[in-house]
């Protein structure tokens, strides 16, 4: 089983308009409301590919009543007092635009709480995931607290976040999954290769960095570097790509596949998520198709 923590779970809601023009006017054609959040993504894809998994994630308010009612894959939850967010993606001609909320204030108890119920899912599983950013005011150590946890019961962890909280995943020792942007900015490196290997020094086990239409990359201390390409051609919204993209690291290294698989096996789900209308779902024939070496 993974384990998938969305420590910054959100209602998803997704206007598909025709085009969005900022300042004008813009019609709605088409409205989905699911529950998100970056490991729920991650969690949904694993589903998808019958890979046993479970989300663990704090709930509150309205909003995480409507969450618990409405998510499909088994989860664990810690209540909060306040509310969770909502995430805001409109999807026309172009790129997504996104309007992420930043989340509600959770208190040390309830994140000694979650740490707990976190303890309790991780003793009896392959894999732990850590995904997303963190609400306001919570502390990046928080991570390395969910590394040690999972470190303690014998299971590995890959993180997919952003500043301080993915220099705390590198320094806890977890694989971590930055994309180039994000990798850049924690680091201040002057490129990739920069990035990575101030990473490895930090203690990170392994640095895979997504690379958008240039593909992903695997950076190790010992082995070097292995990259497969982006699948080409592929066109839609790349919102979840980057979920799914962790969702088949995450099942390759849970079942101790080789590197250039994960790889492989990352890069054509992050394809196959391109090819969906919403973050969290997978065209499931045609990543077997990118797997297999087919064009989109």
């Amino acid at each position: 089983m993974i384990v998938a923590v969305t420590p910054n779970p959100a209602i998803d809601v997704t206007y598909r308009v025709g085009a969005h023009v900022p300042g004008e006017t813009n019609r709605v054609l088409d409205v989905q409301r699911r529950p998100g959040g970056k490991g729920v993504n991650v969690a949904r894809v694993l589903a998808a590919l019958d890979v046993p998994v479970r989300a663990v994630l704090p709930l509150g308010g309205e909003a995480g009543r409507w969450l618990g009612s409405s998510l499909d894959i088994p989860f664990a939850t810690v209540p909060i007092s306040a509310e969770n967010r909502t995430t805001v993606t409109i999807s026309g001609d172009g790129h997504p635009t996104v309007y992420p909320e930043p989340g509600p204030e959770v208190s040390t108890e309830e994140w000694t709480a979650f740490g707990s119920v976190l303890a309790d899912c991780v003793a009896d599983a392959e894999l732990l995931v850590v995904s997303g950013s963190l609400p306001r005011g919570a502390a990046p150590e928080l991570v390395a607290e969910w590394i040690g946890l999972a470190r303690e019961a014998g299971v590995r962890t890959l993180v997919d976040a952003s500043g301080p909280a993915l220099l705390a995943a590198a320094r806890a020792g977890a694989v971590v999954k930055p994309n180039r942007a994000e990798l850049l900015a924690a680091t201040s490196a002057a490129d990739e290769a920069a990035g990575a290997t101030a990473l490895l020094r930090l203690g990170a086990q392994l640095v895979v960095v997504s690379r958008g239409a240039e593909g992903i990359a695997a950076h190790t201390s010992s082995d070097g570097v292995f990259a497969v390409p982006a699948i080409p051609d592929v066109h839609g919204n790349p919102t979840g790509a980057g979920d799914a993209a962790t969702a088949g690291l995450a099942a390759a290294l849970a079942a101790d596949r080789p590197l250039i698989e994960a790889l492989r096996s990352a890069a054509a789900l992050g394809a196959a998520a391109v090819l969906r209308p919403v973050a969290g779902e997978v065209d499931l024939p045609a990543y077997h198709r990118f797997l297999n070496g087919a064009p989109a």
